[in-house]
């Protein structure tokens, strides 16, 4: 745990990024980036181009949880995030949707942390399902304001009427407004049920304020918590049942690089903790910004988390930018679980087991012998998992080489030293050049005389999860590509690391999903055609409920209701597996008189169409285009009807997995 606190990552980032162009690694990284190399995760979350940092809170629609996280599409030239989105149904393989709640909608610039929830009972009055995001913005920031992020912190609320998929700000005015406070971001907003309310949690500096509400709209304040230890980010805040049976309330803040957390009790109002020491969710130096969110089949059980692996001590500094184009990468997602020992209540967690569906091949290299000094193991790799269970009668220190160099000068460590575990990152690329988050400890009990290491390596990272995972390692190392070794070591006596295996995985790496258009400018983007009533216009910018950004194709151009024509997409590689988009307007679907409806052309084949339902609510459709691959495709809008609901509105065309 590194002891200096994290500070206002916000204004931070506007700094770090003026500089971001020199040199991005400095004396901490031991070998000179190649151009032709990758360090795109394997089997991590990475961000498909440009830059990510906070991860928001999935939630779960439909059979798959919608991810969120801050994306920066501008990254380094422009400041600025939006919410994109990716959905998994299992925690481990993500599919690109693109942006969901996009930057510069609205007076109040761009996206910060926040938090999403399914509004079920439509409280807020979008409707039962609509999907509501409570979002820190700045409250109308000037140029300069937005520059150095200084403007007053407030949230706002936006919403999606689509599943999720895209989201509209409710106007410009905060629903929680500053009230002259200094920091004022990230709500976590949780469903109280037993009082019939919505509760957020959000931070305000060195506390943590708690407001309840009705609807999502209206908020009273009704307490805060407060904490010695810096500047608090990304609160968390959730109900789980532990391993004997009683249930408990768990607040969790970012601070330090990681998530600290208290276990204790919440009356709807206010949060009490057992102590007033925290308890750390992960030891290393990159497990920032972390969310949880419930396990559906087992919601007061189990959670699952993940976490931003980086630090704002260093958030640049990264061989992924120079080398492939991006910025970002999460932590594995955990299964976190609430435990009962000696000492009081503990949240323990293990990578989700959803991870080993994903796995290539498992190599088991058996029981191997370490009487002092280092033994090789029969395996090189950069990306996998490793497994071993240690014993000893007594020594001074066990462990493992990670990501060794051919000449042995360079790797990371991970072990167990007398009363602490460890991994230490010194001896190899690293991202913090003063040396000080070099290498993390968590507690051990020198007494015990075994242990079971289950140590993630991927190609910017490792995760140490030490037996059952209460403490666990996380952090960034940035090895040499060519550095593929492992050696096994003792000193101060004997060591057996039995059941020793390692598990290599598919290549998980998203494919980014492609906007065909977002039909945002004033005529078509380029090599889309019109005939009829519909050559020479573009896309109207009115409101449409349900609309993205500030326009959208409408046939009432050219003419209202009795415009005919089309409007006719160029070209495009049917290269992904859905056609996402939005539609409203006139139900007249082909083969009706007076025809409505956007097709999907391949080799000159009508594969694919949908008509409105005689309503200006733009709902969403999801073509299913798998068995199309590699094909050639046009969309086309067709508008044959001149009466009542003559017309018919589409928006958001996008390809993705």
């Amino acid at each position: 745990m590194s002891s200096t606190t994290s500070g206002s990552r916000l204004l931070r980032i506007a700094v770090v990024l003026a500089t971001v162009a020199g040199g991005l690694f400095g004396p901490g990284h031991a070998t000179p980036v190649r151009a032709a190399t990758t360090y795109r995760a394997q089997y991590h979350f990475t961000v498909p181009d440009h830059w990510k940092n906070d991860p928001q809170r999935p939630v779960y629609l439909n059979g798959k949880f919608n991810y969120y996280y801050l994306y920066n599409a501008d990254y380094p030239i422009e400041v600025g995030t939006a919410w994109r989105l990716a959905t998994t149904t299992d925690g481990v393989a993500f599919a690109d949707q693109g942006i969901a709640a996009p930057k510069k909608t609205n007076a109040n610039y761009d996206l910060w942390s926040g938090s999403a929830v399914v509004d079920t009972a439509n409280t807020a009055g979008f409707g039962a399902g609509a999907v509501i995001q409570l979002v820190t913005q700045m409250d109308h920031p000037t140029p300069a304001q937005i520059a150095n992020a200084s403007a007053p912190q407030a949230q706002f609320l936006w919403y999606s009427i689509d599943g999720g998929r895209t989201f509209r700000p409710y106007g410009d005015t905060p629903v929680i407004p500053n009230g002259g406070r200094g920091a004022f971001r990230d709500p976590k907003v949780i469903w109280d049920s037993a009082r019939g309310r919505w509760v957020a949690a959000i931070t305000e500096g060195d506390r943590i304020g708690f407001f309840t509400s009705p609807d999502l709209k209206t908020w009273t304040r009704q307490s805060d918590f407060a904490s010695t230890y810096g500047t608090l980010e990304c609160p968390d805040l959730f109900q789980i049942r532990a391993d004997d049976g009683t249930t408990h309330w768990v607040l969790g803040v970012s601070v330090n690089g990681t998530y600290a957390y208290w276990t204790g009790s919440f009356d709807g109002a206010a949060f009490t903790a057992d102590s007033s020491v925290p308890q750390w969710l992960d030891h290393g130096f990159d497990w920032y910004a972390g969310v949880t969110w419930e396990d559906p089949s087992a919601p007061l059980d189990r959670r699952f988390g993940m976490a931003w692996m980086n630090n704002w001590a260093y958030p640049d500094a990264t061989p992924t930018w120079a080398a492939d184009g991006f910025n970002g990468t999460d932590s594995i997602v955990r299964q976190i679980t609430l435990k009962h020992y000696a000492d009081g209540y503990a949240l323990v967690s293990q990578p989700t087991s959803a991870l080993a569906s994903h796995a290539s091949s498992v190599k088991n290299l058996g029981t191997i012998q370490v009487d002092g000094g280092l033994v090789p193991l029969a395996y090189h790799g950069t990306a996998y998992e490793l497994n071993t269970d240690v014993s000893w009668t007594q020594l001074d220190n066990i462990g493992m080489q990670l990501r060794v160099s051919a000449d042995g000068t360079r790797h990371a460590d991970a072990g167990i030293y007398r009363d602490y575990s460890y991994l230490n990152r010194r001896q190899t690329g690293q991202p913090d050049t003063t040396g000080t988050r070099g290498e993390s400890h968590a507690p051990w009990n020198p007494a015990k005389t075994n242990v079971h290491l289950r140590i993630l390596v991927d190609r910017t990272s490792i995760e140490v999860f030490v037996d059952d995972g209460r403490y666990v390692h996380s952090s960034q190392v940035f090895a040499d590509p060519s550095d593929t070794g492992i050696n096994l070591y003792t000193t101060g006596g004997s060591a057996t690391f039995a059941n020793t295996t390692i598990t290599e995985f598919k290549d998980l790496a998203q494919r980014p999903a492609k906007l065909l258009s977002g039909f945002e400018g004033s005529s078509y983007d380029p090599g889309w055609t019109t005939t009829g009533s519909f050559t020479g216009t573009g896309p109207l910018p009115w409101y449409l409920p349900g609309m993205v950004g500030n326009a959208a194709l409408d046939t009432f151009a050219g003419g209202g209701d009795p415009a005919t024509g089309t409007i006719t997409s160029p070209v495009f590689t049917l290269d992904r597996n859905h056609l996402h988009f939005l539609i409203a307007g006139g139900n007249h679907p082909p083969g009706a008189p007076g025809e409505t409806s956007i097709n999907l052309i391949v080799n000159g084949q009508v594969v694919r169409t949908a008509t409105g339902d005689d309503t200006g609510v733009l709902k969403p459709i999801d073509w299913d285009i798998g068995d199309m691959q590699g094909q050639s495709a046009q969309v086309q809008v067709i508008d044959q009807a001149t009466g009542a609901w003559g017309h018919i509105m589409v928006d958001q065309l996008l390809l993705s997995d």
